[in-house]
Parts: structure tokens; sequence; C-alpha cells
């Protein structure tokens, strides 16, 4: 039984990062193998759940610098110098998933290949072409910020990882996923789409909430440097609760208590300080006030 080999197309951070995991390791990951119905001969080589083969970016210089991060694979220049693998990882942009996917349908052979994505917003339908032309497709979406790929490889376990596709692909990539210490977990391809959306509100969306706050104590006379001291005990109280008890009961303030009257002046103050900010405190109360009832209902 031998390990099953990695193309990578992409050469950024995820790719350099995923590329190294799956790559490196010392465990025996042969049993991957069986899972692709893959069979080979001889002994499983040592590394990670993969063999990585060949690395393919923007440019050569750029696969180059992948296949010197990741320790592992051959730099190549071009589709047409691909050679076959058993698994194809798409990491490129959201809009170039379906040309890189066309491009390597068009260059090397797939039937019983899997490819897949690590898309967060797209679900793996886009690998139609791959699956055209006989390959098993999925996508991979790690909850992390690749800002850093040597800090998040370094530091991988525990990751989640949404994951959607074909049956067949699933359960290579699940396996190596584990391998390489993720929590994977099931998501519904037909909403991929609020699915990614959901990292967005708790992350991006949290960082404007919290901007407003911390703009608005300083409208009260505030210095920004103490105003974030100020409401950290605050925030980090409250994002506690919410993990330990659940939305519903960690909701607290005027709108937990009924008192609109209060809500009432607040929009009417913070409007008057800034407009856009007031549009975003109005936007906020109808869904606060259900959250309100969901915590009153229990």
């Amino acid at each position: 039984m031998r390990r099953l080999s990695l193309s990578v197309i992409g050469g950024g951070h995820v790719g350099r990062a995923l590329g190294r995991l799956f790559a490196g390791g010392a465990a025996d990951f042969a049993a991957i193998g069986v899972a692709a119905g893959v069979e080979g001969g001889g002994a499983p080589a040592a590394g990670g759940p993969f063999e990585l083969r060949d690395v393919l970016a923007r440019s050569l210089v750029s696969a180059q610098r992948a296949v010197g991060f990741i320790g592992a694979g051959s730099a190549a220049d071009g589709y047409a110098a691909l050679r076959p693998a058993d698994v194809y990882m798409l990491s490129v942009g959201d809009d170039q998933i379906v040309p890189a996917c066309a491009a390597l349908a068009a260059a090397v052979p797939l039937q019983g290949a899997i490819v897949f994505h690590c898309s967060g917003a797209l679900a793996s339908d886009r690998l139609q072409a791959a699956r055209d032309a006989g390959a098993h497709v999925a996508s991979v979406h790690p909850i992390r910020s690749f800002a850093d790929p040597q800090a998040v490889a370094a530091a991988f376990a525990g990751t989640f990882c949404g994951i959607e596709g074909d049956p067949q692909a699933l359960a290579v990539l699940e396996a190596a996923l584990l391998a390489v210490g993720a929590r994977p977990v099931a998501i519904d391809a037909a909403a991929k789409t609020v699915y990614h959306a959901a990292a967005v509100f708790a992350s991006n969306y949290l960082t404007t909430v919290l901007d407003a706050a911390l703009r608005a104590y300083q409208a009260a006379g505030i210095p920004e440097a103490v105003a974030r001291e100020l409401a950290q005990p605050l925030v980090t109280e409250t994002v506690a609760n919410v993990f330990r008890l659940g939305a519903a009961p960690a909701l607290s303030g005027p709108i937990a208590r009924g008192d609109m009257a209060a809500v009432a002046r607040q929009q009417q103050a913070v409007s008057l300080w800034d407009a856009a900010t007031g549009e975003l405190y109005q936007a906020l109360v109808a869904p606060t006030v259900d959250l309100a009832r969901r915590k009153h209902n229990k």
C-alpha cells in the first residue's frame, strides 16, 4: 500500500500551509489509500498523509518558493508540466477556481482522482469540469486566518474544517485532515455561502461593532487606549457567556430588560453623534428584540 500523491495548484498562504501539513508528520497513513481504493506496492513512505508531487503557482519562482516552504514536491511551470496525481488541491482565489479546474481537467487525466478546493464561500459544484472528467470532487475550508502560514502549520491541531462533496473524496480527505490534527465538520453544500457568512458575523462584523463601541466611548471623552482597556472585560465576559450558555441566555442590557425607552434615547443620541453609527444601532434593535424573546421564552 502506498501513500496517495498530492499536487497543489496555488502557491499562496493556504497552499503553503496545507501543503506542509499534508506532506509532513511521522505517522503511517497507508489506510488512506484503502479509503480511496488506490493500491500500490511496497511499504508506505514516512511523512504526512500525502506524498507531495507538484506545486503550480502563478509563476515558476512562486512555485519554487512554495516548494521551499513546504519542504517537498517539485515546482511546475505550467499545467502541461503537471504529472498525474491521486489528489489535487486548488488553493487559488475564488474567482480562479473554475478556470483552474478547467485547465487542470484539460492537462491531466482525472478519472478516479480527487480534486478539492479550499474556498469557504463556494461549494464543490464549481469543480464540475473535474467531475465531468471522472474525478471525485469536494471542498475543504479550514476555519483559520492564514496571514502567517508558518504559524498555522505549526499550530493546526484542533482547527475546524468545513467539508462537503462526493463521498469518495470525503472519505480520503477526512482521514487526511484527522491525520494532521484537524476537526472536519460536514456542511450543507446548498448553504455554503451562508456558512461563510457565519464567519463574517463572528469575526469581521464583530470587529465593526466593537469599533462602534470604542468610538462611542471616545465621543464621551475617554481616550482610545483607555476605551480599549475599559471595554475588554465587558467584551471578554460577554463572549465567554455566549459560548458557555448560548446567545439568548447571555443577552443582557436594556432590550433584555424590556426598557425600550432607554433604547430610543440611545438611538437618538447615537444618531445625533454619528449618523452612520446610529443606523448600525437601529439595525441591531430588531434582531436583539427577537433574541430577548428567545431568552424569556425558554
